[in-house]
């Protein structure tokens, strides 16, 4: 724990450092926010969310996984130097090498997508940005060769359910472990679009994951971790309503799909679907409402994400935020009490 909490002050003042000018940076280039593909119904409340939303860039999740990646490797080089002692469930290099692919190759998608918005390279439906069904093969490529990773390279074919126990899936695991790293990708990419809503949730999540490591000894994934949560802690410093500076695609897919990749390495998936349940929801709204107009040619729910169904009815941006803050830290305890069971 005592590493953990050094690399979360760390990485924290780092961050701190560095995000002020990179967001200084962001406003020069005029990388402000575009169109995003909302399914709504009634698109006047979203339109008019983004619009409040013009004049503030986006992209700073690219210096908080540059962040992440240079102390991740720079601690892990150190205790490989003076011999220090590293305890993990699986070979180490291979572990590291696994969340650091995760995080770098759905950024650079994430990357590509906010570059395609920013020149408008593309239009998907009338929405700039790269198209949906491009965008969701580029990612069932990656989780596959994540969640094949994970079966042949460090082992792991098995469902830690809480009470009932463990449940070996054999080659099915890397269909259940690409599933869900999509899932949870493209849930925390739909929840961004509030200030502070999405990486405050997602902090929530990992300091209960942080409990999760420690409690398995695995030092390269409590690391990992804690290096997370100090970046995002200094990131939603500006983040927070008034918003003075967005994540991206870059950060979105990115955090997501290594939020699934850690939950899936911690034996733990399942904890997944209790502490982001908040995730999981503004998911499963986007998909039924895209579903809904691919099947049947029209929306079944008023609006989608649901979180603009919150606006759309009068909560304002901070109200919903802290409550979906409150309600994840519920979540959290919760799920900590069952994964202990």
């Amino acid at each position: 724990m005592f590493i953990a909490l050094t690399t979360i002050i760390t990485s924290f003042f780092i961050t701190a450092v560095l995000i002020v000018p990179f967001i200084n940076f962001l406003y020069k280039l005029k990388f402000f926010k575009k169109k995003t593909a909302i399914t709504s119904l009634n698109k006047n409340a979203a339109i008019t969310h983004l619009k409040s939303k013009s004049r503030t860039p986006e992209g700073a999740g690219l210096l908080l996984i540059i962040v992440i990646i240079f102390l991740f490797l720079s601690i892990f080089t150190l205790f490989h130097s003076v011999n220090g002692n590293i305890t993990s469930n699986f070979p180490i290099v291979k572990e590291i090498g696994i969340i650091i692919f995760s995080l770098i190759s759905f950024g650079l998608l994430g990357l590509y997508d906010d570059i395609v918005k920013f020149f408008e390279l593309q239009q998907d439906r009338g929405f700039s940005g790269i198209k949906t069904k491009t965008k969701l093969l580029i990612q069932v490529l990656l989780a596959t060769a994540i969640s094949s990773f994970m079966y042949f390279g460090l082992g792991i074919n098995f469902i830690n359910f809480p009470i009932i126990g463990i449940l070996h899936l054999g080659p099915i695991f890397i269909i259940f472990a690409a599933l869900v790293i999509i899932i949870f990708s493209n849930a925390v990419n739909f929840t961004d679009g509030v200030d502070g809503l999405s990486m405050g949730i997602l902090l929530i999540c990992l300091f209960g994951y942080l409990i999760i490591s420690v409690n398995i000894i695995d030092t390269p994934l409590s690391t990992f971790i804690g290096i997370w949560i100090g970046t995002i802690v200094a990131f939603l410093y500006f983040n927070v309503y008034p918003a003075n500076v967005f994540l991206g695609d870059v950060g979105s897919l990115s955090f997501g799909a290594t939020l699934a990749t850690i939950a899936l390495l911690s034996g733990k998936v399942f904890i997944i679907f209790i502490f982001g349940l908040l995730f999981f929801v503004e998911f499963l709204s986007s998909f039924i409402q895209l579903s809904a107009k691919a099947i049947i040619k029209r929306p079944i729910l008023p609006v989608a994400p649901i979180h603009y169904l919150f606006l759309k009815k009068g909560w304002k941006e901070s109200q919903l935020t802290q409550r979906a803050w409150l309600a994840t830290t519920i979540l959290v305890i919760f799920g900590l009490f069952i994964s202990n069971i």
